[in-house]
């Protein structure tokens, strides 16, 4: 069995990086792993006006740390919360290098055609490049379904 003693969760806050986020937890809790939560955010826009150049405002991402700070992990799970910028894939593969995570979660959006072509896909970036074994994430996990009742009912016949 695949040792797994860290886990990488890149996220972008969206409804999928949440479900990822809920089964990287789940791993986390069943191996003893650390979990290490990842936003890559884009680089401040520098506005140009003629010949001035006005340079984005210093905490241009107080709000994304904030997010990454607000993610709702279970008490007891080792995390470390890590905000890079730069582009996705670029980051979350550098990362990945770096750290040396046994696993990569992440979510996807699933897209495909058109959508997917003109706006690329991170995740398969990352399931193509990455050093170490990628998860996908695109929908929950369904509700666990019930046992079956073990009461029996006797048939009698006549």
């Amino acid at each position: 069995m695949l040792p797994i003693r860290t886990i990488l969760l890149p996220t972008d806050f969206s409804e999928q990086s949440g479900y990822a986020l809920q089964l990287a937890c789940a791993l986390v809790r069943d191996y003893g792993a650390r979990l290490i939560l990842l936003h890559v955010a884009s680089p401040p826009m520098a506005i140009y006006g003629g010949d001035v150049l006005i340079p984005a405002p210093p905490d241009s991402h107080d709000e994304e740390r904030q997010q990454l700070d607000e993610l709702s992990v279970p008490e007891g799970v080792s995390t470390e919360r890590r905000l890079v910028e730069g582009d996705p894939g670029t980051e979350i593969l550098r990362a990945a290098r770096q750290m040396g995570p046994d696993l990569i979660v992440m979510g996807t959006h699933g897209r495909t055609g058109l959508a997917r072509i003109l706006m690329g896909s991170v995740a398969e970036r990352v399931v193509r490049k990455a050093p170490c074994p990628v998860l996908t994430v695109k929908m929950p996990f369904p509700a666990p379904l019930q046992a079956p009742s073990t009461r029996r009912e006797e048939v009698v016949t006549a």
